[in-house]
Order: C-alpha cells, then structure tokens, then sequence
C-alpha cells in the first residue's frame, strides 16, 4: 500500500507541475503582440504538448486515489471534501484545455491579468487539500 501512495503522491505532483505552468504559458500567450506569430505558435506549441503530458498525470493521479480510497474506506468527512476539491482540479484542468482551443482559434478575450489571477486557483486548492490530508479536521 505504501508503494501505491507513493506513486500517487508522485503523479499528483506531476500533474499539478502541468496546472501550475499551463496558465502561466496563457499569460504570456496572452500578452503576445498580433504580429508575433512565431511567438504565438511556439508557446501555443508548448501548451498543447504540456496538456497532452499532464492529461494522463491527472488521470493516474485520480485512478490511484480512488484506489487508495477504496482501499482503506470511505471514513472521514475530510475525504469527501478533498474529492470535492479534486473534482473542482478535474474542472479546471479540463476548462484549460478549452483555453487551449480558443487560443490556438484565435479566439481568446481574456487579458494576461485575468490569467494570472486563473493560475492562482489550483495553488490555493492544492493548500487546502494538503491541510485535508494532514490535519483530517473533521
């Protein structure tokens, strides 16, 4: 069982690495000039190899919890609340591959100031699951 945490905890990792940088590569997706195509192309580049890396992450991360949930109960209300938290990174992940898609359409209207803050979400709930698992409040 500890083997299975541990690669938990490492895909969880991996896949948070992808949530934290993909944003920051809108801001700056964001904050190329029209006339920059290459720029543009190279970081639209990136962001689609990064969201097709951290796709499966994500997908282990949650395949092996489930596991790990399964396999030691369904005890504990501060279980619940982080799959609550975790079905809210499972949103966000998918709302930026959404993103993704109206960059690379042309169609993003969102300012690099409204992506700084977006990148800021999976930070704060990555806090409060950590104070989740840890702490286990109720």
């Amino acid at each position: 069982m500890l083997v299975l945490k541990t690669l938990h905890i490492w895909m969880v990792i991996s896949w948070f690495a992808g949530l934290f940088y993909l944003p920051r590569i809108y801001v700056n997706l964001a904050m190329v000039p029209a006339d920059s195509v290459a720029e543009r192309d190279r970081l639209l580049l990136m962001a689609g190899k990064l969201y097709k890396f951290m796709t499966p992450l994500g997908a282990l991360a949650v395949a092996t919890g489930l596991w790990l949930w399964f396999a030691y109960g369904f005890t504990g209300a501060w279980l619940h609340a982080k799959t609550t938290l975790v079905f809210v990174l499972l949103a966000y992940h998918l709302y930026c591959g959404r993103l993704l898609k109206e960059f690379a359409h042309g169609r993003n209207t969102r300012s690099h100031v409204w992506f700084r803050f977006f990148n800021e979400v999976p930070v704060v709930i990555l806090l409060v699951v950590l104070f989740l698992v840890v702490l286990k409040p109720f």
